[in-house]
Formats: structure tokens, C-alpha cells, sequence
């Protein structure tokens, strides 16, 4: 199996139907080529922001193309979250080093 990747899509349509959303939503979670992971949505604004996993973004442009699904832009990402920047990541850090696990 190939390596994903980690993609964001921006869409930004506010004529589409909150209708026709959900059920494009239906679809992506049992689709094989690539892995919706989650979307952040302004439902008033028409503007989604949707994290895939495809091996790359011809893939998941082919599969917004079969589903009818415009998109502005999208790019491969990484994710970054507080706890790595934070002390309660370092602390949690040196107590793994301690521990008696180390390694499982």
C-alpha cells in the first residue's frame, strides 16, 4: 500500500445545498482511493475545510471530480498540536524516559 499523505481541501460554496453536502459526506466515508478524516465547516458561509489521507492529490482530486465537489485549493499539510510546544509535553517526555515500559 502506498504512503498517505495528508491533504487539506478548502471549499468555499455557499449555493450548494446543505442537503447535498451531508449526502456527499455519506459517500466520502466509504470511499477506498483516499480517507476523509474530518471536516471544519461554516454551515452560513458555505465554506468547509476537509483533512484527507490519499497516497497523492491526483487521487483525491479524482474523487471531488466523481462526487461533483468543487474545491479552491488543496494542498498536503502537517499537523502540529499545543502539547508539543507546551511544558506538560516535555515533562511527559522525561517520565516516559523513566519509565518501566520504555520501548512497548
Amino acid at each position: 500500500m502506498a504512503k498517505l499523505k495528508k491533504y487539506m481541501a478548502v471549499h468555499k460554496d455557499p449555493k450548494i445545498s446543505w442537503k447535498k453536502v451531508e449526502e456527499n459526506w455519506a459517500i466520502s466515508a466509504n470511499i477506498d482511493v483516499a480517507t476523509w478524516l474530518r471536516t471544519y465547516f461554516n454551515k452560513n458561509e458555505g465554506v468547509r475545510y476537509c483533512v484527507w489521507l490519499s497516497p497523492d492529490a491526483k487521487k483525491l482530486k479524482s474523487v471531488f471530480k466523481n462526487l461533483g465537489v468543487t474545491f479552491e485549493s488543496l494542498m498536503e499539510v502537517e499537523e502540529t498540536v499545543p502539547d508539543l510546544w507546551g511544558d506538560k509535553w516535555k515533562k511527559h517526555l522525561v517520565a516516559d524516559s523513566k519509565s518501566a515500559t520504555l520501548g512497548f
